[in-house]
């Protein structure tokens, strides 16, 4: 049935119209409008009590109701009871209606809501971010998609969080089951988009949950720099190369930054026998920080261990080493460094071949071979161009035996190198550094090439020196920042760094002559070519057959050379001959070595063309119970044997 319009006389009339519209009906309404609020104003704590008391009620009511009914009986008579004591205390009543008239009022009170949903801004930087994301997470023929155009953001952000300047802080979204979200490059197309649309400048982690199609990203901050080189609380093995976030480790070390102590998570690298990665590579730009690391991996590798330094560069970065007790040498030139790297070849051999002989025998290992060698080469490839322009073998070839054997006989083996000279690094060197570090700014695809596995963050352009990424073998990637660690002899450095380096340092190595004052060994070479210097104790003097032969060291073209008759070793003769003169570590007369017997034949004839830096195996003529024979050893060794 069709509505019947109104008659004309209830809407056109003329009296109704002008009662509508009289002024003493608009001024009555005003008046019970101002009457009304004046009431609510006057009226107002009493609404607020009343309000209060009937929540009140309501959560007592719900609390009886929560109860189980065989514990009502005793919470209605735990009530009667304070009731009737609040009846027979004294002003209880009044003290008691104060009390709820109190309550009901805060109950009562009215509470500003909270606006947990974003802002305005907020919600228009997620809607471009949906928008962005349309066409990596949508097809044709998807009958409901969660991602389209003008489609519901809420749908596809679950969570999501802000920082005090809008960006966005975390977010959490979700995909299509049908997204490629196995392959790398789906991946990475979409971390791309999330970066771009996030904001540039910072770093990002993205934590991909293939099983529940889920997308967490979340803003990382930046990792501290004012951690400086210190003596770390670690065990013999292990080395920490930075610090990196909290939730990437399961351990953390008290580190003193300044004036304040705390606990930071470490990268904590294991060598030794039972290392699955015993060696380590670092690649980066110039200026990002390897030098630093390598500085801090020596520092730390003097507690336990002898070092064994190859710096490729010739820039001194390693002065502060030089003439330091365990310091093998400090080598930068082509000759210096093929020598020293041969010895080192040869005593990784004899190492194997002592340890092999006592387990045949049932012993245990000989004491020289279970102290850690370490040997640092930053910028092997500089000293490649060199030695090819030369016409001389490459020094990395001499690295092939520590990197192979080196586990087995506690020889670490660190190379540094720069990215645009990384195809230059010998096949031995990729194949057995499993452990891996990347400083300095680096894309995705470089940190995939070198670590075997992208980072889970976005690589920013402008990072401090020191940072970068590390991977231990198969373990995930890590953020890295290495402690500051700088040359203590830079002019630029200073002198809060300076101190810390320097209190790190082991004691000088100063060899003594009874005539006059020591003069300190430095690098392996000698101050004063022409002063005589005697490596053996006092009391080991009168002893020694060759008491009235003073110990040169001399100069030459490669590393310096101890002779016990006061002569000069040829310049430039690899380990080779030396080892092979004075029975050495050459695998060929290894067994000498091991016992000491072979090596004194042979010592005899060809005892001046030894070519080993001072300090790495001293070979000196010494007499005990009556024979001639060979050491082999450090400077300590030397003196425990003479």
């Amino acid at each position: 049935m069709a509505r019947r319009p109104l008659p004309r006389i209830l809407t056109d009339s003329a009296p109704l119209a002008r009662m509508a519209n009289s002024t003493s009906l608009a001024r009555s309404r005003e008046f019970a409008r101002t009457a009304a609020d004046s009431a609510s104003d006057v009226f107002h704590p009493l609404i607020t009590i009343g309000r209060g008391l009937r929540r009140l009620g309501a959560a007592g009511r719900g609390r009886w109701v929560e109860t189980p009914r065989d514990h009502r009986g005793p919470l209605a008579f735990f009530v009667g009871a304070c009731v009737l004591v609040v009846c027979l205390v004294p002003y209880g009543p009044l003290l008691a209606l104060v009390t709820v008239m109190g309550a009901g009022a805060w109950a009562g009170r009215e509470r500003t809501p909270v606006d947990t949903g974003p802002a305005e801004a907020e919600r228009e930087r997620l809607r471009a971010l949906y928008e962005a994301l349309v066409p990596y997470f949508s097809v044709d023929g998807d009958p409901s998609p969660l991602y389209a155009h003008d489609g519901d953001w809420e749908r596809a952000f679950p969570e999501y969080a802000f920082d005090e300047g809008g960006r966005i802080e975390r977010l959490q979204l979700k995909y299509p089951a049908y997204f490629t979200d196995g392959e790398d490059q789906s991946r990475v197309r979409i971390e791309q988009v999330l970066y771009a649309k996030a904001g540039r400048g910072r770093e990002y982690h993205f934590v991909w949950d293939e099983l529940a199609n889920q997308l967490t990203l979340t803003a990382l901050g930046a990792l501290p720099t004012d951690l400086v080189a210190q003596r770390f609380v670690t065990s013999p093995g292990e080395t920490v190369l930075g610090f990196t976030d909290p939730d990437a480790v399961q351990r953390t070390l008290p580190v003193t930054a300044g004036e304040e102590r705390r606990d930071a998570p470490p990268v904590l690298w294991r060598t030794g026998q039972r290392s699955t990665e015993p060696h380590l590579l670092i690649l980066g730009q110039p200026g990002t920080g390897a030098t630093t690391l390598l500085r801090s991996i020596a520092l730390q590798a003097l507690q336990h261990g002898e070092v064994l330094v190859i710096d490729g560069s010739g820039t001194g970065e390693y002065g502060c080493l030089v003439g330091r007790q365990g310091v093998l040498g400090v080598e930068s030139g082509l000759a210096g460094a093929l020598a020293t790297l041969e010895w080192a070849s040869h005593e990784t051999e004899r190492r194997l071949i002592a340890a092999n002989r006592a387990r045949q025998a049932g012993r245990s290992a000989p004491e020289d071979t279970r102290r850690p060698l370490w040997i640092l080469a930053d910028r092997p490839t500089a000293l490649a161009h060199i030695a090819v322009a030369e016409g001389r073998e490459d020094p990395q070839r001499w690295l092939q035996v520590p990197l192979r054997h080196g586990r087995a006989a506690q020889v670490t083996v660190v190379v540094a190198d720069q990215f645009e000279s990384a195809e230059l690094l010998s096949e031995p060197v990729r194949a057995h550094t499993k452990a891996r570090v990347v400083l300095g700014p680096a894309t995705a695809e470089e940190v995939r090439a070198v670590l075997g596995a992208p980072p889970h963050t976005t690589p920013v352009a402008s990072v401090p020196p020191g940072r970068g990424y590390a991977r231990l073998g198969s373990a995930p990637v890590l953020r890295l920042q290495v402690p500051a660690t700088p040359d203590p002899l830079d002019d630029a450095t200073g002198q809060a760094h300076r101190q810390a380096v320097l209190a790190l340092l082991p004691e000088r190595t100063v060899p003594a002559d009874g005539s006059g004052p020591a003069e300190p060994v430095t690098g392996g070479m000698s101050t004063d070519a022409d002063k005589p210097v005697d490596v053996r104790k006092p009391e080991d003097v009168s002893s020694s057959a060759d008491a009235g032969r003073p110990v040169s060291v001399s100069k030459s073209a490669g590393a310096a050379v101890v002779t016990p008759d006061g002569g000069t070793a040829a310049g430039g003769a690899g380990p080779a001959d030396g080892a092979d003169g004075a029975g050495g570590a050459g695998p060929a007369d290894g067994a000498g070595s091991a016992d000491g017997a072979d090596g004194a034949a042979s010592d005899t004839g060809q005892a001046g063309s030894s070519a080993e830096p001072v300090g790495a195996a001293s070979r000196v003529r010494s007499v005990q119970r009556g024979e001639t024979r060979v050491v082999n050893g450090s400077a300590e060794a030397v003196r425990a044997e003479g």
